[in-house]
């Protein structure tokens, strides 16, 4: 199958993650009007920016948090909604501060539990990012001693 344009676009993302007043695992979903759906805050490299460097400012555009990346977790390729083959390049992400304002590009953040993340988001490839970034996030607070 042929594509409009068979340059693969690249992008990059985050599972971002918190721990509540009460110590409970939270992950963050991002609402984007646009195309109607619940996902991770991720988006297109600009030109001359790595991946990583991608994966913060999208972090930081998408839900006005700062972010300490943590382990790489699988890709994800795909077809865009323009038609071309799109490959994002996700981390497990701890928040490390900041505040959600509505922006252009998404109107509303949720912080959810591993348990309740599945129900909201939209699309199944994200869905499967949530066991891989649990067991990151697990390693991650072990190494640190929390």
């Amino acid at each position: 199958m042929t594509h409009t344009n068979d340059i693969l676009v690249q992008a990059a993302g985050c599972v971002l993650w918190r721990r509540s007043s009460a110590h409970q695992l939270q992950l963050a979903l991002v609402y984007r009007p646009k195309w109607a759906d619940w996902s991770w805050p991720k988006g297109k490299l600009k030109r001359g920016e790595t991946h990583e460097e991608a994966a913060r400012r999208e972090v930081l555009e998408e839900t006005g948090h700062t972010c300490r990346l943590g382990a790489e977790l699988p890709s994800a390729r795909y077809i865009d909604h323009q038609d071309r083959p799109k490959e994002v390049r996700y981390w497990a992400a701890e928040a490390t501060g900041g505040a959600f304002e509505p922006n252009d590009e998404v109107s509303d953040l949720v912080w959810l539990t591993p348990d309740e993340a599945p129900g909201r988001l939209t699309h199944e490839r994200d869905r499967g990012l949530i066991s891989v970034a649990l067991m990151a996030i697990v390693t991650d607070d072990d190494t640190r001693g929390l």
